[in-house]
């Protein structure tokens, strides 16, 4: 099934034109759609309702919140000659929490773009990844801040443990896969399933290459270290194949990888 309609979470921050740069280098590939949504919560960080603050101040609060939905509408307004997409490119708004309402819009898309987070994200605006990979049931890609989309490579990357996660991953990304032409296999340590994914991959037209690390070496580590060496286009990988609470009691593979990769990550749970 071709890749045609794309949903891009867009809250005007670095990271988020970034993904909004990147989706859009695939839709005009493909002649696809894509949505540019602005999800924001209407949760106040203060109590604006408190007898506390003045009726002044609670106005300009508000104000200084409009302000922030207007300057970004703004922002995606001024990026369409960039993107050419013409037609091809929507914008909504929807308020709520930020997460749920991506993931539950994201649904009905066939991937969804999200820029990873920075620290001086609004309240207001601010997503997780993590999440949208969990609840969303749709393939995530989740971009740095600063990537160039224009960059053309014919190269992918592929983390592979022979786990259902990952299982899920080569499923959605399969199309990428197939339009980059060569995709390296990591895996670290056992990998069961491996010949038959050489051969799944090469059934799809798709020269696969296997670069292995033997057991004991540090996986977020080895991925990331050869991402940065090689920089492939996409890394595609599973998500949370333990819990993500053991995940981040222990500082688990994929938190670190959103953390520091230098490329697209492509996220499948």
């Amino acid at each position: 099934m071709p890749i045609m309609n794309l949903l891009v979470a867009f809250n005007g921050t670095a990271s988020a034109e970034a993904a909004l740069r990147y989706a859009a280098s695939i839709a005009r590939d493909r002649q696809a759609h894509v949505t540019a949504m602005l999800a924001y919560s209407t949760h106040d960080t203060l109590d604006t309702s408190s007898r506390w603050i003045p009726r002044e101040a609670r106005a300009l609060l508000s104000d200084a919140k409009n302000d922030l939905l207007r300057e970004i509408e703004a922002q995606l307004d001024a990026l369409r000659g960039d993107l050419q997409l013409g037609d091809g490119l929507s914008f909504r708004a929807a308020p709520g929490r930020v997460d749920t309402i991506l993931a539950e819009t994201g649904r009905t898309f066939d991937m969804i773009f999200a820029g990873r987070p920075l620290v001086g994200d609004d309240a207001h605006i601010r997503l997780h990844p993590d999440k949208l990979a969990l609840m969303s049931g749709r393939p995530l890609v989740v971009v740095p801040e600063g990537y160039d989309a224009d960059a053309r490579h014919s190269h992918a990357a592929l983390a592979w443990d022979g786990g259902r996660a990952a299982a899920r991953a080569l499923s959605d990304s399969l199309r990428l896969l197939e339009a980059q032409g060569r995709v390296s296999v990591l895996t670290v340590g056992s990998a069961p399933g491996l010949e038959d994914l050489l051969l799944h991959l090469d059934r799809h037209d798709v020269d696969a290459v296997h670069e292995a690390w033997p057991e004991g070496h540090p996986v977020a580590a080895s991925i990331l270290g050869y991402c940065r060496r090689n920089d492939p286009a996409l890394l595609v990988m599973g998500a949370y194949e333990h819990s993500k609470f053991r995940e981040d009691f222990v500082g688990g593979v994929t938190a670190a990888v959103l953390r520091e990769t230098p490329i697209p990550v492509l996220l499948s749970h």
